[in-house]
């Protein structure tokens, strides 16, 4: 480490994030979230869809699929760097198979027909949304790659000039 400070080292996110405290409790976020959704899916909601009248019942339909893809894709997002953790594969691996997971996929309809389905799957829509925008903002993060380190001197020069040049107008 000292090596790299001294070589004047940039210490990128992407390098440290999987093995930080803070993947482990967005890896267990997620992946609870997909065991809470799919026990709703199949028990509670189930009977709950039962009583819908037909239109609201296609939107149920409709929005549980779009949940489960988002999931999924979620999933297989969080399962790969849970693969660079434990060494299984390198994060230029990751990103390359990361090219299948859709972080895009499946948002909800409109929220006029949302607020027209059960309590319960409203909420877990709102949360997966919620895990959705993180791991975007992380996959961002993670996945671009670096700006080339050029020495500049001070990195306010710039600025510095253009306020100066502004003002002498």
């Amino acid at each position: 480490m000292e090596r790299l400070q001294a070589e004047g080292a940039l210490v990128q996110l992407s390098e440290r994030f999987t093995n930080s405290a803070a993947f482990g409790l967005l890896f267990r976020e997620g992946m609870d979230l997909v065991e809470e959704t799919a026990a709703y899916l199949d028990g509670a909601g189930r009977t709950e869809a039962k009583a819908l009248d037909r239109a609201v019942s296609l939107t149920y339909a409709t929005e549980s699929m779009r949940l489960t893809t988002r999931l999924m894709q979620l999933a297989s997002w969080l399962l790969l760097h849970r693969a660079v953790k434990e060494g299984e594969m390198t994060l230029v691996q990751a990103n390359r198979e990361k090219t299948k997971v859709k972080l895009s996929a499946a948002d909800p309809g409109p929220p006029d027909t949302i607020e027209k389905l059960p309590t319960q799957l409203q909420d877990l829509i709102d949360r997966s949304m919620s895990l959705q925008t993180r791991v975007r903002r992380l996959d961002t993060t993670i996945h671009t790659p670096p700006a080339d380190h050029i020495a500049i001197g001070n990195p306010l020069v710039p600025q510095l000039n253009a306020l100066k040049a502004a003002f002498e107008r």
